[in-house]
């Protein structure tokens, strides 16, 4: 007889938040001090909360925007000690006024910095190879991206 075991799956939801201008995209970054490392915004779920609505939370929380979803992106799939996780992304954009970056709460695993950069600027800043591999994918991808004439 063969054993099932239970997999204890880690839920994340998370955003590629772009803004554009006349000459060039923008991607919005956050540093965690927890980690010292520069990520897209993302986060685990809450019990019966649904991927879309954790994205446009987590992203809130850890930016300050209020974000709305244009279109899913993609998912990331790793383990974090054994335990298998799945990020699933959708592409934002800020959803009315654009205001300075505030804390929304004093928890070490959110964001101390938020930062618009460039592709180019972002892969240099960007800790993981796999969110760098989704925003290189994402940014050839979409075409609601282009800069403004």
């Amino acid at each position: 007889m063969i054993e099932k075991k239970h997999v204890d799956l880690i839920r994340a939801a998370g955003g590629l938040v772009w803004r554009a201008n006349k000459k060039h995209r923008e991607i919005l970054v956050i540093h965690r001090t927890r980690y010292d490392d520069w990520i897209l915004p993302k986060g685990k779920l809450r019990d019966d909360e649904r991927w879309e609505e954790a994205a446009m939370r987590e992203v809130t929380e850890e930016t300050g925007y209020s974000v709305e979803i244009v279109s899913f992106a993609n998912n990331l799939f790793y383990y974090v000690s054994k335990r298998p996780k799945m990020i699933l992304f959708w592409n934002m954009k800020i959803k009315g006024k654009i205001s300075k970056f505030k804390r929304l709460t004093d928890s070490p695993d959110e964001g101390d910095q938020v930062k618009w950069l460039t592709l180019e600027k972002a892969l240099e800043r960007i800790t993981y190879e796999d969110e760098k591999q989704l925003l290189i994918n994402e940014y050839k991808r979409q075409p609601f991206l282009s800069t403004r004439k």
